[in-house]
């Protein structure tokens, strides 16, 4: 997932406007292991169980799923995607999407993990997680 980070960290290295609010350049993100795991087993979930949202098969929330793996949180946030196959699509598509361009960009937050899941026979076949946090 070195390529998703990169993908980030490229994005939050330049001021840029999502949607109508501009946000100022920031901070790259450190990787963070319990947000991966958050992160993968809600991509695993959604690519397993063919279903595309924030809310797991389970009923499960983000900020369940982050407290679950063990990250002590003040600020969280989640980012999914599903269909592109490669990091560089999916950070493309979050950029365009002015919530999703937001959190990334958000100074807020220090750390992330993500996952992309694939199943051959889900509806979407790529499944896209990022949890960006603060402690």
């Amino acid at each position: 997932m070195s390529e998703l980070l990169s993908e980030i960290n490229t994005v939050r290295d330049t001021a840029r406007t999502c949607g109508t609010v501009s946000m100022p350049k920031a901070l790259p993100l450190s990787w963070n292991a319990a947000l991966a795991s958050a992160a993968t087993v809600h991509s695993t979930d959604m690519a397993t169980n063919n279903f595309f949202s924030h809310v797991g098969s389970n009923g499960s929330t983000f900020d369940q799923r982050i407290t679950a793996a063990g990250y002590s949180w003040s600020a969280i946030a989640e980012n999914i995607a599903a269909g592109n196959s490669t990091a560089a699509a999916t950070v493309a598509q979050w950029v365009a999407s002015a919530p999703h361009c937001q959190a990334m960009m958000s100074a807020t937050y220090v750390d992330v993990g993500g996952s992309c899941m694939y199943n051959a026979n889900s509806t979407y076949r790529y499944y896209w997680t990022i949890d960006l946090g603060k402690p």
